[in-house]
């Protein structure tokens, strides 16, 4: 008899607080219409197995097989993309060791409405569909398998922005009310390189001081309440800018601004630096702000209001 499930969990992005938010500092984070499904087939078989197909919005991005007994591959069509799955799906089999234990073969199949190299969060709203499949802690599942701040799990089980803190590994998750007045003058751009965000984690973790770190916390905190507060266009700006200050003094590396100063607005990296996307603000005409980014070309350019729940 087949069994079949289906969940669903939304992208993130995350507009403050980028790698301080791993030491406790308040992070505004906001889940996006940009997310995954999973659905779930089983049925009984003399060999079990476990087989897996991934979609992109332009078609496959990749399939794999798994022994279900001690889930080694079989199978893939991308080793390194394969290789995370099956660090995942064993941290999930050791949280509850019932799941892979029967005689029942599994067919997972995903969908993401997004391009996986934009960082919206492939990963992140995997593990929270697995984790409610599995019926084991989402936190949980991350730290014992890929690691992170959690702040995406959390987006991918939200529909509004959060005020996303840590204590410890203890998330602490408040709405938040960032619906600014000026949102039609923001927009979120891909700069065409996504970023490994554990290897920037990695790197920041070794190469910054601890008291310059708690510091840039109680910096961070200020800023980020202010950045919610904030109704002027102008003070967000200078927020943003500030932000940007902080950030590329602990890392050591040039504001994003830096590298489009004919740009007529201002700039924001989002997540680890270098690539994903960055936030744009400008009072320009709309189709001024697209062209001058197409020119470069990056793409995709998104208006606030088209990732928002």
């Amino acid at each position: 008899m087949d069994n079949t499930q289906t969940f669903k969990a939304n992208g993130k992005l995350l507009i403050s607080g980028e790698y301080l938010v791993l030491y406790g500092a308040k992070a505004l984070a906001m889940p996006v219409n940009k997310g995954q499904q999973l659905r779930v087939q089983s049925h009984e078989a003399v060999n079990p197995e476990i087989t897996w197909e991934a979609f992109k919005t332009d078609g496959l991005w990749f399939k794999a097989r798994f022994n279900l007994a001690d889930l080694s591959i079989i199978e893939t069509s991308n080793s390194i993309v394969t290789n995370k799955l099956q660090l995942i799906l064993i941290t999930l089999s050791q949280l509850n060791p019932k799941i892979f234990s029967g005689k029942l073969s599994y067919h997972f199949t995903t969908e993401m409405n997004f391009n996986p190299e934009w960082g919206f969060g492939s990963s992140s709203t995997l593990i929270v569909m697995l984790a409610r499949w599995a019926k084991v802690n989402p936190y949980t599942l991350l730290n014992f398998s890929i690691g992170g701040s959690g702040y995406d799990i959390a987006c991918a089980q939200v529909s509004h922005p959060i005020i996303y803190k840590l204590k410890g590994l203890q998330p602490n998750i408040q709405p938040a009310s960032f619906d600014p007045p000026f949102k039609s003058n923001l927009y979120f751009v891909y700069q065409g390189s996504k970023q490994d965000s554990a290897r920037a984690i990695q790197r920041f973790r070794e190469e910054t001081a601890e008291d310059e770190i708690q510091f840039a916390v109680e910096q961070m905190n200020h800023l980020t309440d202010k950045i919610i507060q904030t109704k002027s266009y102008d003070d967000f700006c200078e927020l943003i800018f500030q932000h940007e200050k902080l950030i590329s003094k602990l890392i050591d590396l040039q504001p994003i601004q830096k590298q489009f100063p004919d740009f007529k607005g201002s700039l924001k990296s989002l997540g680890a630096w270098g690539g994903d996307f960055l936030l744009a603000a400008s009072q320009a005409n709309e189709q001024d702000v697209k062209k001058y980014f197409e020119a470069k070309g990056l793409l995709p350019i998104f208006r606030f209001d088209e990732l928002t729940l």
